[in-house]
């Protein structure tokens, strides 16, 4: 694969419709925004408004979409099995697949359906994106990470690098891509689920009770981190509390952009998977496990409130 010729990514929110915008000068027609037949004539009809410009992109539905050389998940968690089978008619023999979705578990899927030598590892950070019905706010782009499995720079990893390089995209390609993943579990774990709980802003974590709940919490991702085989740090904590308290200071957590708009959240890929993998290897996580019930909690009562109305 020496050049990426065409793409399609699944998942138009906050961080496909960004990426795709930024894809959309070099490749023009030939990137793929996949969607059932309801949302594309929605979009064919208003585009998608980012930062108060209209970016019309190339709707197609699953079985329009052609193979092309890199699909992009770029959906929820929630929404990821289906994703995956609207990607199918994208997927040929030299196709690489690359998925952008918090937690850790997302490539594994990719494997089981398509095989391990078409997987790519990768996710997104930074990214300070807000999305109300297509309308998308973003004061910052984010920096991609991705890598092979086994951390080798192979020819398509060359290939995606120069096309994110054409694309103005931020990205890395760091030495261990799986111990990247599970930093940015550790804040997801951590700074989702306070932030939706607590209902805070990014600059709420400059409170000093804030930043005490940052670290219980992020010690419990650690210790299972550990544990799996990924060298997560006290300093690795630190500097995502860093990162954190320095964000646009009104921006919010994508997991409380879905408390506040009535979705479902990702609750069971960050605070479920620390409790999960905690009670496998024996290692007490009370805290995730109260702020998983916490966010469980808020959501079951919201339904049931929905119901009584």
């Amino acid at each position: 694969m020496n050049q990426i010729k065409s793409v399609a990514i699944v998942g138009l929110g906050a961080v496909g419709a960004v990426v795709a915008e930024q894809l959309l000068s070099v490749l023009g027609n030939k990137l793929y925004c996949v969607m059932d037949a309801e949302r594309k004539l929605r979009y064919q009809a208003s585009g998608i408004i980012i930062n108060g410009k209209r970016a019309d992109f190339n709707f197609v539905t699953p079985d329009e979409v052609p193979v092309v050389d890199l699909v992009i998940f770029a959906t929820k968690n929630l929404q990821f099995n289906e994703a995956l089978e609207e990607a199918k008619n994208a997927v040929g023999p030299n196709t690489a697949l690359l998925s952008l979705l918090n937690g850790v578990h997302s490539e594994t899927e990719i494997e089981r359906v398509y095989g391990a030598e078409k997987t790519l590892y990768g996710f997104i950070v930074n990214l300070q994106s807000i999305n109300k019905h297509g309308n998308i706010d973003c004061a910052g782009r984010g920096i991609i990470l991705f890598g092979e499995k086994d951390n080798n720079r192979s020819e398509r990893i060359e290939a995606i690098h120069q096309l994110f390089e054409v694309s103005h995209i931020t990205h890395k390609i760091p030495e261990n891509i799986r111990l990247e993943m599970w930093k940015k579990l550790l804040m997801n774990t951590v700074f989702n689920s306070i932030g939706a709980i607590c209902r805070s802003t990014f600059a709420g974590f400059n409170f000093p009770v804030m930043q005490s709940l940052v670290r219980k919490i992020g010690n419990e991702v650690i210790q299972v981190a550990n544990a799996e085989g990924f060298a997560l740090t006290n300093e690795d904590l630190e500097e995502n509390l860093r990162l954190t308290c320095n964000y646009t200071p009104l921006g919010k957590c994508s997991m409380l952009q879905d408390i506040e708009a009535g979705r479902k959240t990702e609750n069971a890929y960050f605070c479920g998977t620390i409790s999960k993998l905690g009670k496998a290897h024996r290692i007490p996580t009370p805290y995730c496990e109260f702020l998983g019930e916490l966010i469980e909690g808020t959501e079951l009562a919201r339904e049931l409130q929905k119901k009584l109305s």
